[in-house]
């Protein structure tokens, strides 16, 4: 695969919690997290990158009532949210989590740190993706929210799970979990 040497820049189309698309700036990756069920019981998603299609979806189902439900990760494996990202310490916020992804590195999702609204590190503290809001004052565009996110080159295998970790920290921001 050709490196470039630049993050992948994921133009949020949307910005929304409800569904949207991020497509790189460069047309190397696209992005998809899709609403497929929404009604009293739950809320699911899914999560793929239709510009690689061997790799299978995450699925994120939310509970009644906006709860954290279950992550799955193709059919292979299915764990309970808070398992899965969980608070960094007892007396720490809901916004800054850790999880161990499918590459079986720790990383940890923080609000609101290093100049970004989400920022996402390694255990060594290496920054591996991160999620920026509009700039005040930037003009709107038809293709795109002007929120953007963002994955190191390095670690653009793992995509997918970090925007599906992403959207499970901006679920848990929104309805203060």
């Amino acid at each position: 695969m050709t490196t470039y040497g630049m993050p992948y820049f994921l133009a949020d189309k949307t910005g929304s919690l409800s569904g949207s698309e991020f497509t790189d700036v460069n047309d190397r990756m696209r992005l998809v997290y899709r609403c497929t069920a929404n009604d009293s019981t739950h809320k699911a998603y899914i999560i793929y990158d239709s510009s690689v299609t061997q790799v299978p979806p995450i699925a994120l189902d939310f509970g009644p009532d906006d709860s954290l439900g279950i992550i799955s990760f193709g059919s292979d494996r299915s764990l309970p949210m808070k398992k899965y990202l969980s608070k960094v310490s007892m007396l720490g916020s809901s916004k800054y989590r850790k999880f161990t992804g499918l590459d079986g590195e720790e990383c940890r999702w923080k609000n609101k740190s290093d100049e970004h609204e989400w920022t996402c590190y390694t255990s060594q503290n290496e920054i591996v993706a991160y999620y920026d809001l509009k700039l005040y004052g930037e003009p709107t565009y038809a293709t795109s929210s002007g929120c953007c996110f963002s994955v190191e080159e390095d670690y653009g295998h793992m995509a997918c799970e970090y925007l599906a970790s992403l959207m499970i920290m901006r679920h848990i921001d929104a309805h203060n979990l």
